[in-house]
């Protein structure tokens, strides 16, 4: 097996497994600690999507949905960084997660006693777990050179997640009001210091 291949399978693995701890304290809040919990298709199809991604990686190193041999060797130096941008947003989500602590949750929703995380990753920017899921899935594409993969990542996960973001900013406000709107001149969008 080619060992770009090898490299995504093990941090594909480790930094799931990570996430999962990093997000258990918050998967285990009840929905009776729930003050507000918005019905919205966002709720559910960016994690599906990027759950059928997840799928369409592990195919990928399996060499299925795959550019040939000779065009890996052609683009290697693409590859290498495409495995390089995996490697570090898939951390960079671990600490997203992790920062979030028990505020965590899959689904957008404000929690009875919620506090506005606004430390480590979410100084600068105020959706580091989108940013970091596209780029660490647009980083695999490229590195495993997955002809399905790249696609869906650009023309429909990465719009779904910036609507969900922006879905979630409107919730924050809602909730937060000014010391949201004082995070937010702080703090970017999806980009550090930008919207």
């Amino acid at each position: 097996m080619d060992p770009i291949n090898i490299i995504v399978a093990v941090n594909l693995f480790v930094s799931i497994s990570a996430n999962m701890a990093a997000a258990k304290k918050g998967m285990k809040s009840k929905l009776s600690n729930v003050k507000d919990k918005p019905k919205t298709y966002l709720q559910k199809y960016p994690p599906n999507l990027a759950a059928i991604v997840l799928i369409l990686t592990i195919a990928a190193v399996f060499n299925l949905g795959v550019f040939s041999d000779e065009i890996k060797e052609q683009y290697n130096t693409y590859r290498i960084i495409g495995l390089i941008v995996f490697i570090v947003f898939s951390w960079i989500q671990v600490a997203s997660f992790k920062s979030l602590g028990e505020f965590y949750s899959q689904d957008i929703l404000i929690f009875k006693n919620h506090k506005l995380t606004t430390e480590g990753f979410y100084k600068n920017i105020r959706h580091p777990q989108y940013v970091s899921q596209f780029l660490s899935d647009l980083g695999v594409g490229v590195a495993l050179m997955g002809y399905v993969i790249i696609p869906v990542v650009l023309l429909l996960e990465i719009p779904l997640f910036i609507l969900r973001a922006k879905f979630e900013d409107e919730l924050l406000l809602k909730h937060f009001k000014d010391q949201f709107v004082n995070y937010k001149k702080k703090s970017g969008f999806i980009i550090p210091f930008i919207g």
